[in-house]
């Protein structure tokens, strides 16, 4: 059956709106109103929630820009604190701008001593991600002076709090685990080089930034900023639309990152290539990616977005090349087989037709590990680059005064209406 949608007048047109790239969208705001139908798109797969000015993904042209700006131009000439400006205010900005968000980070990034009295409550092997969500969650109890989302100082104020704190949150979580002291920010280190510091200072000597891995994961945090409607940032918008406060709305999305087909898509993809173990293992691989009654998949290739290739995973891999040849490693036998794979794959028909090309998470794990990160802090260097994003979506929906509370509908497939039995 199919619907022809009309009404008594015979008019059944609906409102066909512009963007400034990508597809027209179908307002279909008065469909049920006007004709009692509901749109159904199970997952949102054809459906734009909200319009949004922040982040443009192209997925048959290859193409990811923030505010305009291609990736692979940002990646190569910016810093990740000018994007977090950029994303979180519309342009890029001056040197004095620049500066003086610099200086604000800096002045947010300590966290309160009781957040750290908290860390001792987690077992020791807790996942980095479960203590992110709930010490994240936790600072709504201490920042009272920032929940008024009413009003637009308070709004901008708690969301460079989130963004100068994450790394501190991030790398707690990690020494903890391990049971090394805190370490707390130093201001003279750019964002990525004091994570790092963060990440793997000793209380018993004098840290020495790397600079080039600190460029590999300043380029990390950048491509990880932002990525328009995905899974964690609809989340936060949804939890916005509530009018819920800003450090609830950041956990939410932290929690929904947290899952292996979005934010853990990395450590899978090491998982799997530790498994293949060596280039001749990988034609066996391949046969059961292809074979519909294995449950093995092939990690990292294919995106719910791009059908060409993630230009994200061009500056992964070259980053990856990097710092691999800095550290003496070339022939880390990981890169190797990720590399053969790679050119396998793209010669072979199954996955030419099904447009099945590297994403971003086939090389990053392969990048982090190097750097000595371990794979269960993956996702939480992915959550502190993504929290630029999602504050920035999160003041773009309350700079927004006609979006209410987000409510779905659902078509309904249980039982019809029935009386409650007699016994």
């Amino acid at each position: 059956m199919s619907a022809v949608i009309g009404d008594e007048s015979g008019d059944g047109s609906l409102p066909v709106l512009e963007g400034t790239l990508g597809p027209q969208a179908v307002d279909i705001q008065s469909l049920y109103a006007r004709h009692g139908l509901l749109a159904y798109d199970p997952g949102y797969r054809s459906t734009a929630s909200c319009k949004s000015a922040i982040t443009f993904v192209d997925g048959d042209a290859g193409i990811l820009a923030y505010r305009g700006y291609p990736i692979e131009q940002l990646a190569e000439k910016s810093r990740f604190l000018e994007v977090a400006y950029l994303l979180m205010f519309g342009e890029l900005p001056s040197a004095a701008e620049e500066a003086t968000f610099r200086e604000a980070v800096c002045q947010h990034n300590l966290l309160h001593e009781q957040v750290i009295s908290f860390y001792r409550g987690f077992r020791r092997d807790a996942h980095p991600m479960a203590v992110m969500v709930a010490v994240v969650g936790a600072l709504s109890a201490f920042y009272h002076d920032d929940m008024d989302i009413r009003d637009p100082e308070q709004r901008l104020n708690a969301a460079i709090r989130l963004v100068a704190k994450m790394p501190m949150i991030a790398a707690a979580s990690y020494t903890y685990s391990i049971g090394r002291p805190l370490r707390y920010p130093r201001n003279e280190y750019d964002y990525a080089g004091n994570f790092m510091q963060m990440l793997f200072g000793m209380p018993n000597k004098d840290f020495v930034l790397d600079p080039v891995q600190a460029r590999a994961m300043d380029r990390i945090l950048i491509l990880h900023a932002d990525h328009e409607q995905n899974a964690s940032t609809s989340t936060v918008r949804m939890a916005a639309s509530s009018g819920a406060n800003p450090f609830a709305c950041i956990a939410a999305g932290i929690a929904s990152l947290w899952g292996p087909a979005h934010g853990g898509a990395n450590e899978e993809v090491v998982k799997m290539l530790i498994d293949i173990g060596s280039p001749e293992n990988i034609p066996k691989a391949i046969a059961r990616a292809k074979d519909k009654g294995d449950s093995f998949r092939l990690m990292g290739f294919g995106h719910r977005l791009y059908k060409n290739f993630d230009p994200r995973a061009r500056v992964i891999q070259e980053s990856a090349r990097e710092v691999l040849a800095h550290l003496g490693l070339e022939n880390d036998p990981l890169m190797a087989v990720a590399l053969e794979l790679e050119q396998i794959a793209l010669r072979d028909e199954y996955f030419i037709e099904r447009k099945l090309y590297p994403n971003v998470d086939f090389y990053s794990g392969i990048l982090l590990r190097a750097m000595g990160i371990p794979t269960k802090m993956f996702t939480a260097v992915f959550a502190v680059a993504r929290t630029v994003g999602w504050v920035s979506q999160w003041l773009e929906l309350h700079n927004d005064p006609t979006h209410g509370i987000d409510r779905p509908r659902q078509l309904y497939v249980g039982p019809r209406l029935r009386d409650y039995p007699h016994r």
